[in-house]
Formats: C-alpha cells, sequence, structure tokens
C-alpha cells in the first residue's frame, strides 16, 4: 500500500460501500470525504494543542 493509497482510504472504502467506483467520475465523492475526514482530524488535532 503507497502513501497515497492511505490517505485515500476513507474516501475509497465510503465510495466502495456505496458501490460506487471511486477512480471514476466519483473521485470527486472521494475527495468531498477525504476533505471532511482530515478536516475534524486536524480540528481535533488544533484543538488539543489549543488546551
Amino acid at each position: 500500500m503507497s502513501v497515497s493509497d492511505m490517505f485515500l482510504w476513507p474516501g475509497t472504502k465510503v465510495c466502495e460501500r456505496l458501490g460506487v467506483d471511486p477512480t471514476a467520475d466519483a473521485g470527486l465523492i472521494r475527495w468531498m470525504i477525504n476533505t471532511l475526514v482530515y478536516s475534524v482530524v486536524a480540528l481535533i488535532f488544533v484543538w488539543i494543542i489549543a488546551v
């Protein structure tokens, strides 16, 4: 598994669960899910550092 596969894993799994090919036009769905996941992770990290 490459580094890019690890970063794209959450969105890929959601697309597979929805029955959509994550490498086709559904790449935008994968991108959106990854953005949401990593935004939440980053906000939690910043919150922990700030407190």
